[in-house]
């Protein structure tokens, strides 16, 4: 498991506006992109690699 400590969490661009279904990405520690539910900060976070991260995110741009 990852150590999350100093982990800077900032919403997704692609999150809903209405104040829900928010997700939150922390890609500043080395190693590791971490991702997390907003309305349960407290949970379980995802972890991935940055390679798988940027994979994850360069297949969802192009599948629009």
């Amino acid at each position: 498991m990852a150590d999350l400590t100093g982990a800077k969490w900032r919403k997704s661009t692609r999150s809903g506006g209405n104040g829900g279904e928010c997700v939150e990405v922390a890609d500043n520690l080395p190693g590791v992109v971490a991702v997390r539910d907003s309305k349960d900060p407290h949970g379980v976070a995802l972890t991935f690699s940055p390679t798988a991260w940027a994979n994850f995110v360069r297949g969802t741009r192009t599948s629009r």
